[in-house]
C-alpha cells in the first residue's frame, strides 16, 4: 500500500489551508471534531461541510453516524454516503451495534466503512471479517492506558499482513511527527493527522536555516 494522510479535522479553515496542497487525501471528522470547531452535528450541516471539503479537493470524506438503535444510526449512515455519492466513508465504532450497522451497510447498500475507536487487536480482525475499508486504532489513547502503543498499532498491522487483507489501518490520536515515520519504518501506510502535527512536520530548524542561507546567497 502507498503512504496515505487525511486530516483530522472538522474545520473548513483548516481543510481550506491543507486540502489544495496535494498532501491529504481527505478529511476525517467526528462529533468531538464538529464541537471543538463550533460546527452543528446535524445532517444538514454535515451536508454543507461535504461539499465545501470536496471543493478544497478531498478525495474521501469520513463523517461518523449516530443513533441510540440499529435502525436509526443505518438511516444516519445511508443519508451520509449519500452527501458526496461515491467520496463518503461512514465511521462507526467497533462496537456490537456499529458491527451490525456496518454488516447492514455494507452488504444491502455497498457503503465503505471506517470503524473507529480500535483498541485492541481483534477488533481489527471483526473488522477485516466485516468488509470494512479502514479501521483506527487510536495510538495515543492506547499509550494513555499505560500500554505500548506503537508495539500494539504494529502488531495490529502485522495480523493483517498475515490475513493477506485489503483493510487499512487508519492510525489516529498522533501525538508527535515521530510517532508518523517510526511506524512508516515498520511498514504501516495510512494516517490521519491534525492540523497541528501538519504543521510540525514542516517544522525543522535546520532546514529553514539552510533555506534562508539559499536565499541570502542567490541575493548575493
Amino acid at each position: 500500500m502507498t503512504l496515505r494522510l487525511l486530516l483530522d479535522s472538522a474545520d473548513p479553515k483548516a481543510w481550506r489551508q491543507w486540502l489544495p496542497t496535494g498532501l491529504f487525501h481527505g478529511v476525517t471528522t467526528n462529533p468531538s471534531l464538529l464541537r471543538r470547531a463550533g460546527q452543528s452535528c446535524t445532517t444538514a450541516n454535515l451536508a454543507v461541510l461535504s461539499r465545501q471539503a470536496e471543493e478544497f479537493g478531498a478525495q474521501e470524506i469520513h463523517l461518523q453516524a449516530w443513533g441510540a438503535n440499529q435502525i436509526a444510526m443505518a438511516e444516519c449512515g445511508q443519508a451520509l454516503a449519500a452527501m458526496v455519492p461515491g467520496k463518503i466513508l461512514v465511521k462507526l465504532p467497533i462496537t456490537a451495534l456499529g458491527a451490525a450497522v456496518a454488516q447492514q451497510l455494507i452488504s444491502q447498500n455497498r457503503i465503505p466503512i471506517t470503524f473507529t475507536a480500535c483498541y485492541e487487536a481483534p477488533q481489527v480482525l471483526l473488522a477485516a471479517a466485516l468488509g470494512a475499508h479502514y479501521i483506527a486504532p487510536y495510538l495515543g489513547r492506547i499509550s494513555d492506558q499505560g500500554r505500548d502503543g506503537h508495539r500494539e498499532v504494529i502488531g495490529m498491522q502485522r495480523c493483517l499482513d498475515g490475513l493477506g487483507s485489503s483493510l487499512r489501518l487508519l492510525v489516529a490520536s498522533l501525538r508527535q511527527k515521530e510517532d508518523l515515520s517510526r511506524l512508516a519504518a515498520e511498514g504501516l501506510t495510512t494516517f490521519t493527522l491534525s492540523p497541528d502535527l501538519a504543521e510540525a512536520l514542516f517544522s525543522c530548524q535546520a532546514t529553514e536555516a539552510a533555506a534562508a542561507q539559499f536565499e541570502q546567497d542567490a541575493a548575493g
